[in-house]
């Protein structure tokens, strides 16, 4: 589902190798796979030869791709998976994973040495999003106690970067600007979408070829256990945000016996009948009331940007704007496309809210160049967004049915849009290829576990969280038998652990440094508001996310992750 991505080291958000360690066992085969048995059964089998042969094989790591800025220390390689888990024998491609070791270094008392507790693999989400990049957290003064006791080991999964990477149209042509946004679309521009995304589905058929079917999360969760298979680990200790809680509940439900622990940050709802069409819908309506948080926060603080004391004014002003940029595109570049997809960003995190309103706030009076500066894509992303989107695309549109019928998508985005105007059709042009999807479908895996079949797994969830609604991790909470769902209270920034939330810490801590969880739902209050910028606040001019586009972070695009 369409979530934005942070792996950088400002954000929220392993290896010892047993000798003599038994092959994996064969992972469960079940027919609420929504695959026939036979074909069930070959890719259990499948997938526990794949496991074995990596065991034997394991990761030989050397230096890091000179485009990612690896510290010293970190070291990348890579692991061989079936690309087809019913023919482990035939075509194979190549995850590329990276590792930072455990330090050993107990940052509160540097005299004592750390016992190292294994390997935590970080899947950050999208799907399409690369984890490349995760270990580089360990240096982030919240991190370090974990980076002390666990290898950090990122991967970029199947179809992302150098994995076998996926592709559905030219990247020269995936940055267009200007474009329009409108929030209740005329006919016309409805019928010019449907004809763009039959060409987007088709480029993903003719650029990918006929693997393109086995792009999807049964076989990103058979990955990640070839993966640690390859670490020599026997049970795997993972950590998945938004689209990675989903990855890590299907992983949960296959290979329950290989799980040691399991963190999953901004559970997405992993109810079948909800993936993904419905999750796309519970998400655009969500984004409307975290819309409404950005403009009662603006509100508040109208001295420093003077664009209205109401959240109905701050509205008004963004509309403003948005006809404004309809008549003449501010640099060139900058539509009510481009302004919509820079405020989607304030949604998912509240520390974008000072740049933007600082943003708009400025172009209202004049001054486009804060705007265009955020708003504006760079050309040297285009090639890693377009990667994104592709793999975004593929693993959603394979793993679920989705209406084949453009009436079906105009009656609920029309009726949606009425009360959730802000996100509620961009993010149905986004998913519309699926609609005309050329690869089969699959039944989603119905995720769920007994009592005792999996260890006890940790879930974080902001209370207003729009990319991942809290209504999913409460459903993640009931479908997976003893998690335990910790809450951050009147707050929706996306992706909350090893954030500034002392108290959310503090149980991300406990659980994989010592197991320990609460011993039934727990809550935290919220985050501290952020500051405006100005001589009312001291906020910074620009957000750590925004700075760090170009240099490690993927942003999102087209809002995807």
């Amino acid at each position: 589902m369409r979530a934005a991505v942070l792996y950088s080291a400002a954000g929220s958000l392993l290896l010892t190798t047993l000798a003599a360690a038994p092959a994996p066992a064969v992972p469960h085969a079940p027919a609420r796979t929504g695959v026939p048995g036979a074909s069930a059964a070959a890719e259990a089998r499948g997938s526990a030869e794949a496991a074995a042969r990596a065991r034997r094989t394991g990761v030989a790591f050397g230096a890091c791709p000179a485009d990612l800025p690896a510290p010293s220390g970190m070291r990348c390689g890579t692991v061989s998976v079936p690309l087809d888990y019913a023919h482990p024998s035939g075509r194979r491609i190549e995850l590329t994973v990276s590792r930072m070791p455990a330090t050993g270094k107990d940052p509160r008392n540097s005299k004592r040495r750390v016992p190292r507790q294994g390997a935590l693999v970080y899947n950050p989400g999208g799907p399409g999003a690369s984890g490349m990049a995760f270990p580089m957290i360990g240096v982030v003064p919240q991190w370090k106690r974990i980076a002390a006791a666990y290898d950090l080991i990122g991967y970029a999964p199947r179809g992302v970067e150098r994995s076998a990477p996926l592709s559905c149209e030219d990247p020269a042509r995936f940055f267009k600007a200007p474009t329009q946004a409108p929030v209740h679309p005329t006919e016309a521009y409805k019928r010019e979408r449907i004809t763009r995304a039959k060409a987007y589905a088709r480029g993903c058929a003719e650029r990918s070829g006929s693997g393109l079917r086995f792009f999807n999360s049964l076989n990103n969760a058979r990955d990640l256990d070839v993966l640690r298979a390859a670490l020599g680990e026997d049970r795997l200790t993972f950590m998945g945000a938004s689209y990675g809680t989903y990855l890590g509940a299907v992983y949960g439900t296959l290979f329950p016996s290989h799980l040691r622990r399991m963190v999953l940050d901004s559970a997405v709802d992993p109810d079948p009948a909800q993936v993904w069409y419905r999750d796309n819908l519970a998400q655009s309506a969500a984004f409307e009331g975290r819309w409404a948080d950005f403009r009662e926060w603006a509100a508040r603080h109208d001295d420093v940007y003077g664009l209205g004391n109401t959240a109905e004014k701050v509205q008004a002003a963004y509309d403003t704007a948005a006809r404004r940029l309809a008549a003449e595109a501010a640099g060139g570049k900058v539509g009510p496309g481009q302004l919509q997809n820079t405020f989607l960003m304030a949604g998912y995190y509240d520390d974008f809210w000072p740049s933007r309103a600082a943003a708009l706030s400025a172009y209202l009076k004049g001054d486009a160049k804060p705007l265009i500066g955020l708003a504006v894509p760079s050309p040297g992303m285009a090639a890693e967004a377009e990667n994104g989107s592709a793999v975004y695309t593929a693993v959603e549109c394979n793993d679920a049915p989705w209406p084949t019928d453009w009436k079906v998508w105009d009656r609920d985005n029309t009726r949606l849009a009425r009360v959730a105007p802000f996100e509620t059709w961009d993010n149905a042009w986004t998913n519309l290829p699926c609609a005309y999807w050329p690869a089969p479908r699959q039944q989603p895996l119905d995720v769920r576990t007994g009592p005792g079949e999996l260890p006890a797994v940790l879930i974080l969830a902001a209370e207003r969280d729009a990319a991942a609604p809290y209504a999913g991790a409460l459903e993640m909470n009931r479908r997976l038998s003893g998690s335990v769902l910790v809450t951050e209270r009147d707050a929706g920034t996306h992706g909350i652990a090893g954030g500034p939330n002392a108290c959310v810490n503090a149980h991300l801590d406990a659980y994989l440094l010592e197991g320990r969880l609460p011993a039934r739902r727990a809550a935290c209050g919220p985050r501290t508001e952020p500051l405006p910028d100005g001589p009312a606040g001291r906020g910074s001019a620009q957000s750590p996310r925004d700075a760090l586009k170009g240099k490690g972070e993927r942003t999102a695009a087209s809002g995807r992750s």
